[in-house]
């Protein structure tokens, strides 16, 4: 992923994960990469039929697609790519977005998303690959708690996932109903608690 470390606008977007039938839009998401993207991404640059063969992989090995929409359009994409997958046995990310979404954000709001899911799933760490070019995606994987070391042209680390324990704060302005949910919920759980002090009954 090529991630700008400079803000621009912030993102306006909406944040969710693709069904199964969806994960299409993953593929026409990465075949609109330009060349630089697609090296940063796959750490090599490849072709169109790679890209189509890369997606039509995900779809069927029960990787996690978390898109980026803006105008209904995927404009980025975290991928969440399952243990079985890995020799190791450690979960996979992945993450990619195009340059007309970038300096907004994209990066750690598909990030923290991410990880929610990963967490939600019983994962216990996260590995993750970029290449020893793209400054940016270390940057943002060091944000995250990544631990990155360098060796055959890549930066490879792990995200210790007991780290991002603390329930997730979604900005308003990019997911706005799961954001009230999750304001309606805090407060819910505000009220019970004070009504239970008070031994006025149960909240509703």
């Amino acid at each position: 992923m090529n991630c700008d470390s400079t803000r621009s606008a912030p993102a306006r977007g909406t944040v969710r994960t693709l069904s199964q039938s969806e994960l299409p839009l993953l593929r026409d998401h990465l075949l609109r990469l330009d060349r630089t993207s697609r090296y940063d991404r796959f750490h090599g640059f490849m072709d169109d039929g790679f890209i189509k063969r890369y997606a039509e992989k995900c779809a069927n090995d029960g990787t996690v697609i978390i898109a980026y929409f803006e105008d209904g359009t995927v404009r980025g994409a975290a991928e969440l790519h399952p243990p079985e997958q890995s020799p190791d046995g450690e979960p996979e990310i992945a993450f990619s977005v195009e340059r007309s979404a970038r300096r907004k954000g994209v990066g750690s709001i598909l990030f923290r998303k991410l990880i929610t899911e990963a967490g939600a799933r019983g994962y216990r760490s996260l590995r993750i690959t970029t290449g020893a070019q793209n400054e940016a995606m270390r940057a943002l994987a060091s944000k995250f708690g990544a631990k990155l070391t360098f060796r055959h042209g890549e930066s490879t680390g792990s995200i210790d996932l007991a780290r991002h324990g603390q329930p997730e704060l979604v900005p308003a302005a990019v997911v706005p109903l799961e954001a009230a949910r999750a304001i309606a919920n805090l407060n819910r759980a505000y009220w019970q608690m004070v009504f239970k002090m008070y031994g006025w009954g149960r909240a509703a």
